[in-house]
Order: structure tokens, then sequence, then C-alpha cells
């Protein structure tokens, strides 16, 4: 059974930056895809970004260049978001496992309980 946990989660300010960890149970963090997903109130769940095993990753449109995705077995996941906007708040959730590695919730298989993220103007 495999258990994530995510943290991290704030309120910053416009342009402002966040650190969040994904830390996972039962799990193997090199062998499988993971990803960062976010769903905002009255929103759908949205890809954030996605890491394979061999380190490969794929970015949302909206974070490329804001946004940088990492993990390694001693540290986790981890998201690290810079330059933050107000239309990056949001619940932000951790996944693993994924069938197909990428930015599609349905193709993975577990997720953490999700920490806030809130950016004020």
């Amino acid at each position: 059974q495999v258990q994530l946990v995510e943290s991290g989660g704030g309120s910053v300010q416009a342009g402002g930056s966040l650190r969040l960890s994904c830390a996972a149970s039962g799990y193997t963090y090199r062998r499988y895809c993971m990803g960062w997903f976010r769903q905002a109130p009255g929103k759908e769940r949205e890809g954030v970004a996605a890491i394979d095993a061999d380190g490969s990753t794929s970015y949302a449109e909206s974070v490329k260049g804001r946004f940088t995705i990492s993990k390694d077995n001693a540290k986790g996941l981890s998201l690290e978001m810079n330059s933050l906007k107000p239309e990056d708040t949001a619940m932000y959730y951790c996944a693993a496992r994924a069938v197909v590695c990428g930015l599609i919730p349905g193709a993975y298989n577990f997720w953490g309980q999700g920490t806030q993220v809130t950016v004020s103007s």
C-alpha cells in the first residue's frame, strides 16, 4: 500500500515562492512516474508537472519556467514554485504510479490528501 503525504503549502503574495514536498511510504521513487496536480474551487483537477522513472519531466504550459519538479530517494518528490500568481491558488496533490506518465489525473493510481496554496495579489 502506497501512502503519499504532501507538505509545504501556505499563503504568499504574488511573485513569491513556495516549495512543496511529498513523502511516500511503501514506495520507491525512482521506479515510477510521479506527478503534481492542482484543483481550484469549481474547477477540474489539472496536471501541473510530472517526472518519470528516468528523470524526464513534463509541465503544464501555465507553469513552464516557473515551477520545477524533482525527486530522489532521500528527499522524496518536490515542486519548487517561483513567481507565483493568484491563478496558481489551488489545492495541490501529489500522485504516483501512472499507467502512462504525464499530466492526466486518471492515469495515476495513488493520491495524497493535498496541501493548500494561496497566492494573493
